[in-house]
């Protein structure tokens, strides 16, 4: 066997993997549809609990991939074929490659905000996601409105395509809690005369720090947490935005002016998921991410001998689990082909 790995997807989950095979002693080639490395997580400022900054651990995951692996960006895979040698990987370019192994890590993509109407994204000038707010905070720009004022009020919305029966996503996209109560305080670290307001279905703080974070946000920053799930944002005159919910835990509806709306958005497949999954005859759930063979002892395994996953690509995950998970990836993987593989 020629020990080689194709893992396809260079964000987080994608570039471990590739630094952990290389470090096992197999040859690496990182596919990357795109013309850089990073993934998602390049486009954050600072990462949850610790707002650490998000360029530290890209610059540390890129550090970790030896010279040896080969990236290959704005490679874009047409088809992957399962053979008696293993595997042939064809990019768009008519380039095939072949390996005796193949990681999916291609990851999710951001719920498109715009399916939620009532919402007003794409409709009113000052209603964004937070993913542009972090970039605002990325850039080191000044959070204003879109006519240039600085907002007295910013209401933060959770659950936007998660947890909404009515996009048919019923799942938890788990980061989006985290991430909004890390927003509001930087929002009051930036602006320490606005008012923040978190409007929540129900704060999922799953992980270690999380809900030290929220207690900091609560106590030290003043950030107003309101249990209700938004049922309409309009915009007055002078365009800011009336929000209408109920406050579910005193039972009485709520209408509230802010200057600035920020909708929390979850993850969703990438199209080239069900691609993929089409393409190998792979299970995905009802969710549309990929499944693995055994969700307790084989969960970066594929029904198909030597294809492996990696990371968000089998559902929400933060940084921390991707890491791990790749991690594991790649022992599996290394396994596989010395045909140490555990039998289950």
């Amino acid at each position: 066997m020629n020990k080689k790995v194709i893992v396809v997807g260079g964000g987080v989950s994608g570039m471990t993997a590739a630094g952990a095979l290389s470090e096992l002693g197999m040859e690496v080639v990182l596919l990357e549809k795109d013309d850089h490395t990073g993934g998602h997580a390049g486009n954050w400022d600072r990462l949850f609990p610790s707002r650490r900054p998000g360029k530290e651990v890209i610059d540390f995951i890129e550090k970790s991939m030896s010279s040896t692996v080969e990236i290959r960006c704005g490679s874009r895979v047409t088809s992957i074929d399962r053979n008696t040698e293993g595997f042939t990987v064809n990019l768009h370019n008519g380039d095939p490659l072949t390996a005796e192994s193949v990681v999916i890590a291609t990851g999710y993509e951001l719920f498109d905000a715009r399916k939620k109407e009532e919402y007003g994204y794409g409709i009113y000038d000052n209603v964004i996601t937070s993913a542009e707010l972090e970039a605002i905070f990325k850039e080191g720009r000044q959070l204003v409105t879109h006519n240039g004022k600085t907002p007295q009020r910013v209401g933060l919305i959770h659950c936007v395509g998660s947890r909404d029966e009515k996009v048919g996503n019923l799942y938890c996209s788990k980061v989006c809690c985290v991430t909004g109560v890390k927003q509001a305080i930087e929002i009051r670290e930036m602006l320490p005369g606005c008012e923040v307001f978190s409007f929540y279905m129900d704060l999922r703080m799953y992980d270690r720090n999380f809900e030290e974070l929220y207690y900091e946000a609560q106590q030290k920053w003043g950030v107003n947490f309101i249990r209700g799930r938004l049922s309409e944002c309009a915009e007055n005159p002078d365009h800011s935005l009336i929000l209408k919910t109920e406050d579910t835990l005193t039972g009485r509806p709520l209408k509230m002016t802010v200057d600035l709306v920020v909708l929390l958005v979850g993850f969703v497949p990438r199209p080239e998921t069900r691609i993929i999954s089409d393409m190998l005859k792979l299970q995905t759930g009802s969710d549309g991410f990929l499944s693995p063979v055994d969700e307790h002892f084989k969960d970066n395994s594929t029904s198909v001998p030597g294809l492996f996953l990696a990371g968000a690509v089998k559902g929400p995950a933060c940084i921390v689990n991707s890491i791990a998970d790749a991690r594991a990836t790649a022992v599996q993987v290394k396994a596989y082909i010395n045909g140490e593989m555990v039998k289950w």
